[in-house]
Parts: C-alpha cells; structure tokens; sequence
C-alpha cells in the first residue's frame, strides 16, 4: 500500500459531507444486553518506553509482536494496539504488515480490541481539525481491516499541557469549542458507521476532565457510532469514581490506570471499587490496562502490567 500523501488525508476529510446521506440512530447510552461480565486486557501504550526505542532501532525495545508475545505469556485475552506504533504512522501500515499482525493475533488467540490516533479537535484551526477528521478517517479503515472495532480519539490539543485547550482554542468559549468538536468528530462517527467501526472519545485531561463535560460533548455528537473511552486517571474531580460510574453505560472502550491521576502523588487506584462500579454498570467487554511510567526512572512496563492486571483479576473474581 502506497503512504498518503497530505493531500490524500485532506481528501479523505471531506467524504462524508459529499457522501450518500442516509438516517443514523441518534445518540443514546448503551442498551443492556444482559448480565455484566468484563475482562481486563491490555494497551500497548504499556510499552510506550519500549516501543519508542524499537522505532528508532529495530534492534532495541518491544515491537507490537513482542506486545502480543507478552500477552501470550500472562494468558491476556485482547490487546489495543495503539497507532502510533505502527510502522509508518501516521501513514496506514502496508498490506503486508497488517496481514501479518492479523495473523500472528489469530494464531495466539489474541482480540485486537482497538486503536487510536493523535488527533485535535480542540484547535481554532480549522485545517488543523480537518487533518484530525482526515487521519481518523484513515485509521478506521485500517482498524477494520485489522478486526478492530473501536478507534480511539482524543478531544483536546496534544501538546505538553493538555489542559490548556482554551489557548489551542484561540480564547473560544467552551461551548463554541463543543460544538465544532462534536461537528468534527460526527463526521468521524458518520465514516466508521460504513466500516463497522466505534469512534472512543476519551477523557484525557483536556477538554474532558468530568463526566458531566465527556457526556455533554456525547449528546452534542448525536450518533450512536461515537461513545466514551473511559480513562479511570483522567477525571479531575473531588470524586473521580462518580465520574467513572456516571460513564459506564457510555463506555465502549477503557483505559484502566493505577493511579487516580498522572502522577505518582495522586491516590492509587482502588480495583475493588471500579470494578464493582463498571460490574454495577452492566458493562459488558473488555477493559484494557494501560500502565505509565509517571516520571520513575525504574519504571517496569511487563511488571507494572502484570501487578494492575493481577488486582484487577482478583476485583473482579471477587464480584463472581
């Protein structure tokens, strides 16, 4: 597969205003579907350390296979291979690897369960914003050629302060910026609607720092191809568990963290209490853990994933 080029993402950005037009269910939290019952998997983001090293020398670090080798090893059902490690990015990965990576999953009983992009939708910049629709575009076709059913977004600018989307926005009220986010990020929903693919939006600290602004920017969007990747880290409140069990019914996706915050100096996270919130919910699916390094220069990844992943087992071994 030949690398798109700039032109070829702003192309791809503008398909669905062009497109054939069609009703779509509005948007609505998810149905339930029966008794909850959830796995904890993993995100490669895990290894971000390792597969950073790995890119820039193949002869250092982990690659996405070595993820799924780890994921063999400690009998983890699905992984979320994040984009941005694949070969290329943001470019989509050729034929050759995708078939590859599809089958090396198959043949480990692996579930590719998602991926995600870099993305701001944030920006008073509507070219900027574009380039975000375009490359999301791009990644849920990548996604469903990888079986993947979910792509992760984000809903603020990727800079060193997330939090600062109001100077990414240019001084734009909070509802002005809502509305060309949920503008952006429909046209995004619209596009994986064709391709069977889930659009995650996910807290991260910027733009969606509470429940109540993550479901409010939801509702905004109206279409039912676009639902909440709930970051358990990202909640920056009094009590970031009522957030968490206020998103539960809109989670397609998840990224569970060991702390409550982005830092060390933030309280752990108490497995037991979310995963009695998200068993509470009904949720039903999986429930990757993503794991930081959070500044520790003998940050671990294989063991930090194993100790999470072994108080999230107990959790919910404990509800059964």
């Amino acid at each position: 597969m030949s690398k798109p080029s700039r032109r070829r993402l702003l192309q791809l950005a503008a398909l669905a205003p062009f497109g054939a037009v069609r009703a779509h269910a509005a948007y609505l939290p998810n149905p339930s579907t029966g008794k909850a019952r959830f796995t904890s998997t993993l995100n490669a983001y895990s290894f971000l350390e390792q597969l950073n090293a790995n890119i820039a020398d193949p002869k250092m670090g982990i690659d996405l296979f070595g993820v799924c080798d780890f994921c063999v090893k400690h009998d983890i059902e699905a992984v979320d291979l994040t984009g941005y490690f694949f070969p290329g990015y943001p470019n989509a990965p050729s034929d050759d690897y995708i078939a590859r990576i599809k089958r090396y999953t198959h043949d480990r009983g692996i579930t590719i369960s998602g991926t995600g992009v870099k993305n701001d939708f944030a920006t008073a910049d509507k070219a900027v914003r574009a380039e975000g629709v375009a490359l999301t575009k791009l990644w849920i076709e990548v996604a469903a050629r990888l079986g993947a059913p979910v792509v992760r977004v984000f809903a603020g600018p990727q800079q060193k302060n997330p939090k600062d989307w109001q100077g990414a926005a240019g001084g734009a009220s909070r509802a002005e910026v809502e509305k060309w986010m949920a503008e952006a990020l429909r046209e995004c929903a619209e596009h994986g609607e064709k391709f069977g693919v889930i659009i995650a939006v996910q807290n991260h600290g910027d733009f969606l720092s509470t429940g109540p602004e993550h479901v409010s920017l939801l509702k905004r969007v109206d279409h039912a191809w676009c639902g909440a990747l709930v970051d358990t880290g990202k909640y920056f409140t009094d009590d970031p568990y009522a957030d968490i069990a206020m998103m539960v019914p809109h989670a397609v996706n998840w990224q569970i963290k060991e702390t409550l915050g982005s830092s060390l100096k933030t309280p752990p996270a108490d497995f037991k209490k979310l995963a009695k919130l998200i068993h509470d919910g009904g949720y039903r699916g999986f429930v990757p853990i993503e794991t930081l390094a959070m500044g520790r220069k003998d940050y671990d990844p294989a063991a930090e994933v194993v100790k999470v992943l072994a108080a999230m087992r107990a959790a919910i071994a404990e509800l059964k």
